[in-house]
Order: C-alpha cells, then sequence, then structure tokens
C-alpha cells in the first residue's frame, strides 16, 4: 500500500463522512485529511509562509467548492512543480459534460461521479483505493520533472 494520506478536498460535511467511512468500511489505512475549500486545500499543499507542503498519496476532488473551486485547484496543482506529478481524482454529484472535459483536460487522472446510495459509495472508494493505493505505480518523489 503507498504510504501517506489521502487529501479530500470537500465541503459537504455529509460528503466528508461518506468519504470516511467507505474507505473505513473498505479497511484502507491512509489517514484522510480534509480541506473543506479549495483554499485551505492549496494552503496546505502550495503553502506560501515556507512550511512544510502536504505531500498526500491521493487528492479526492469535488469541483464546486467554495471560495476557490475545485478545477482552479486542480490549475494550481498542474501548475506547480511540486505538486504536478500527484495523483488526483475529481470526485463530484456533477454530471456536467463541461466539468469532465474541463477536469481532463486541466490534468485530473480520473473522474468518478459520487454515488448516491452508500454501499455504491463503499464500492466506489474501495474501487478507487484498490487502484491508487495498490496497483498503481506513482512518480518517484521528487522525479516530476
Amino acid at each position: 500500500m503507498i504510504e501517506g494520506p489521502i487529501l479530500l478536498v470537500e465541503d459537504n460535511p455529509d460528503d466528508v463522512l461518506f468519504t470516511v467511512r467507505a474507505f473505513g468500511k473498505n479497511h484502507m489505512g491512509n489517514e484522510i485529511i480534509v480541506a473543506g475549500d479549495g483554499e485551505q486545500a492549496l494552503r496546505l499543499l502550495l503553502p506560501s509562509d515556507g512550511s512544510r507542503p502536504l505531500h498526500p498519496a491521493l487528492i479526492l476532488l469535488d469541483i464546486n467548492l467554495p471560495k476557490v473551486d475545485g478545477l482552479e485547484v486542480l490549475r494550481a496543482l498542474r501548475g506547480d512543480e511540486r505538486t504536478r506529478a500527484l495523483p488526483v481524482v475529481v470526485l463530484t454529484t456533477s454530471n456536467e459534460e463541461r466539468d469532465i472535459v474541463d477536469s481532463y483536460r486541466l490534468g485530473a487522472n480520473s473522474f468518478v461521479r459520487k454515488p448516491v446510495v452508500f454501499g455504491d459509495f463503499v464500492e466506489a472508494a474501495n474501487v478507487l483505493g484498490l487502484y491508487w493505493l495498490l496497483v498503481n505505480e506513482p512518480m518517484p518523489p521528487n522525479r516530476g520533472d
């Protein structure tokens, strides 16, 4: 299993609870750190105060966020050498084709619609966790050039 936390960028408390419970039910041992808006996510990942940036194993990013929306977060992450290679899965309720196209154009690794039924959400979390934390081979640290 890939070490490191999962950064969940989500403003809906119910979706945060669903995601944390779903990953727990699937026995994913990675810590889940929650950023409640895009601005907080960027502070964690691209701190401007010289503090050490968070380097998550996986970022689960909602699109519809307060302060800074998910697509702007994605644009900032892909535009910075420190975060360019981090795996980002857009996890959203949006079913707008424009959001799918924009997410991939901006460098998302995957686009997943949040299942509404908890059992389906658990299954989706299992598939995401298995692939991104067990199967996928991440970019080695400091090799994103």
